[in-house]
């Protein structure tokens, strides 16, 4: 029976390109004083000799798993999974896999999560929180890396990913006045309590009525108990009963969005004849409803490339720096339920 071919170890790739094991290691690694006509010569060896890096071992010397976490409030609601996907694919592009858990927005489960619930599996977390109070942060265990999605509860905690959500509403709402809309609904939205991302799209909804000299009326923000497809379908529902009911809707989520013009369709609506209505998070499902639903879309491949490489860079040198507070990108997609 034939022998099968030893795997080729750094010393051949060393002897294949004339330089020493060290160098091989300084071009594995990307580290900067070496020549690109060395840099070349190892990589050609390299690809000549089929020669892979061994992560687990190097892990194992380097007391870590290769995992990372992402902690993310539910799975069933399609922003997070959506999200969880393109996480996967960078945490594959820096040679990690992903344990994904969910902690169905409790604080306990939060805070059990920034205290390194898995710490003996994974190297960082990647959490987005509901929950977390300010002095969470302020105790949690800093030997654990940590990177925050969406709106933290305390600033220069930790690293930080999120989109302006401030901005973002506002530019949802100047869609829908420069649609000729004024009594725009904010399904989901919070006029008061602490800033988390539902207080601060409200916020961003009233600065684009003020700039437009639109009076802004507290009975059009409407709290919701989850952002799931009943909830908006209710508080739809709810708003068609009033005396005066409002000629748009802008929800903080396309689950909302969604489960409202079902509800709109149920009464004899006529989305966007009508009311108009927006979402957030630009889910797939938004482009297969009917009507389409115009959104807000933040670049989820852009949070998932900040988070990972935040996370990445921390694991690997933990005093690398001051913390990120990285601000991603984000538009509106006119579609037919604004009349796009």
């Amino acid at each position: 029976m034939d022998s099968v071919a030893a795997r080729p170890r750094i010393k051949d790739v060393a002897e294949y390109a004339g330089v020493s094991p060290k160098t091989v290691s300084n071009v594995i690694n990307n580290f900067e004083h070496v020549s690109d006509r060395t840099r070349e010569a190892v990589r050609e060896a390299i690809d000549a000799l089929g020669y892979r890096v061994n992560i687990a071992g190097r892990q194992l010397r380097q007391g870590r798993t290769g995992m990372i976490t992402l902690a993310v409030p539910e799975l069933d609601v399609a922003y997070f999974s959506e999200l969880a996907k393109h996480v996967m694919t960078e945490a594959d592009r820096h040679g990690r896999t992903v344990l994904l858990h969910q902690t169905g927005g409790s604080r306990e489960r939060e805070l059990a999560a920034l205290h390194g619930f898995d710490a003996q599996f994974s190297d960082g977390i990647i959490l987005s929180p509901l929950a977390l109070q300010p002095r969470d942060l302020a105790t949690r265990d800093r030997r654990l890396p940590v990177v925050l999605l969406g709106e933290r509860p305390a600033e220069g905690s930790t690293d930080h990913v999120a989109i302006d959500n401030v901005r973002a509403a506002r530019d949802a709402t100047e869609h829908l006045l420069a649609r000729g809309r004024r009594r725009i609904a904010v399904v989901g939205g919070r006029v008061r309590g602490r800033q988390g991302t539902d207080r601060l799209r409200t916020d961003g909804h009233r600065a684009a009525l003020k700039a437009a000299h639109v009076p802004f009326d507290s009975e059009l923000v409407i709290g919701v108990d989850a952002y799931h497809w009943q909830d908006g379908a209710r508080a739809a529902a709810a708003l068609l009963e009033r005396e005066t009911p409002p000629d748009a809707l802008l929800c903080l989520n396309d689950h909302l969005a969604l489960g409202a013009l079902r509800a709109l369709h149920e009464k004899g609506v006529s989305v966007p004849k009508d009311v108009d209505v927006v979402g957030f998070d630009d889910i797939e499902a938004s482009r297969f409803s009917v009507p389409t639903l115009t959104t807000v879309a933040p670049d989820k491949k852009e949070i998932a490339r900040a988070a990972v490489a935040l996370l990445v860079d921390r694991i690997d040198d933990p005093d690398g720096g001051p913390l990120q507070d990285h601000v991603v990108g984000h538009e509106v997609i006119a579609r037919e339920s604004t009349g796009g």
